[in-house]
């Protein structure tokens, strides 16, 4: 549903996106932008979202995401990609990216200095612990798996790892 691709047509009061620019989209292609959510920024938590999958826009069209050969999306939709950053890269970010990201920055975790614990070492746990690193944040992963610190300390740069099944360890 998240979708990266090039610009071929640029409205007329866009100025920031050129035809033949990278572009990535998300989840949301439109919202209601009337409600408590809309007004404060936050469409992600609107009521009435239009996405970019299986929603009705207002022309009465249906939205197909990445499955599509071409989709309009108003700018605020669209973030640039930058130049040099694999496609096959960016695109996770518009999905697993923002699900970790969007409670980070509600909660204040993109601070430096914050301690940030991440449940579980799955896909969505990956990003997290690379965003929260990135944003220099101090990382403890927590995981029923013992055999995931390895990976979580060595290859994520997590700065603790704690066994769930381990009492001791979690008191």
């Amino acid at each position: 549903h998240e979708i990266i691709g090039a610009v071929t047509e640029v409205g007329t009061n866009v100025a920031d996106f050129k035809v033949g620019d990278i572009a990535g989209v998300g989840c949301l292609v439109g919202a209601c932008h009337t409600c408590e959510s809309c007004e404060s920024d936050l469409e992600n938590y609107c009521p009435q979202p239009i996405l970019t999958y299986n929603s009705v826009v207002p022309n009465g069209t249906i939205t197909y995401g990445g499955y599509s050969d071409h989709i309009v999306v108003p700018r605020r939709y669209a973030v640039r990609v930058p130049e040099g950053l694999l496609l096959a890269a960016a695109a996770p970010l518009l999905c697993a990216g923002i699900t970790v990201y969007s409670p980070m920055k509600h909660y204040g975790m993109t601070e430096p200095g914050r301690h940030l614990g991440v449940v579980g070492l799955g896909g969505l746990g990956h990003v997290a612990v690379k965003i929260g690193k990135a944003f220099g944040l101090k990382v403890t992963v927590i995981s029923t798996s013992p055999a995931k610190e390895k990976e979580a300390i060595q290859g994520l740069g997590a700065d603790a790892f704690l066994v769930s099944r381990d009492p001791e360890k979690m008191k």
